[in-house]
């Protein structure tokens, strides 16, 4: 049963569900990682250490949540960022966008209430959206039409994860 919820209950029970559905994304990238590099790993680990041996920058390979913090870091607040933060500045990002994104679903589920399971989709769908409209002009994406279907395809279903994780944990969030 749902009930009426505050708005600032609905934003945090949305920053909860949030941070519940971007669990679900992360472990959804690390099976599909997983069951992609069952094979490729021996060769991975080859290129690797040429790039190395080359002066390679570490951060052309990063991801791109590190890459967006370092953005943030080095042209909002002029601090220099070392290579040696990608990880945590990954993990970081990653979490912090897909929990604050929770809180945007929050504040449109308690406003208008409705079936969670459509709603996530939907939400999922417009999380991923959303990081094109914001990578591409920043110069870290290509439009999404330049990429293959079946990367493309990842990226949608691990976001549709997303979003149900969102919508899933909400609506437990949400009972009473």
């Amino acid at each position: 049963m749902t009930t009426q919820v505050t708005p600032l209950g609905a934003v945090g029970r949305g920053l909860a569900a949030g941070a519940v559905g971007t669990a679900f994304m992360t472990l959804a990238q690390e099976l599909s990682a997983k069951l992609q590099s069952s094979g490729d790993a021996d060769q991975q680990s080859d290129d690797q250490q040429g790039d190395d041996q080359q002066g390679h920058d570490p951060w052309e390979q990063a991801s791109m949540p590190a890459k967006v913090a370092r953005r943030i870091s080095e042209g909002v607040f002029e601090h220099e960022v070392s290579p040696e933060r990608i990880p945590l500045l990954t993990h970081g990002m990653h979490w912090a966008y897909g929990t604050g994104w929770g809180a945007v679903y929050g504040l449109v589920q308690g406003t208008f209430g409705g079936r969670s399971l459509r709603r996530g989709l939907t939400f999922g769908s417009g999380v991923w959206s959303m990081s094109y409209v914001q990578l591409v002009p920043m110069g870290l994406y290509e439009p999404p039409w330049k990429y293959p279907p079946k990367g493309i395809a990842m990226e949608v279903s691990y976001h549709l994860v997303y979003g149900l994780g969102v919508a899933g944990a909400y609506r437990l969030f949400d009972r009473r």
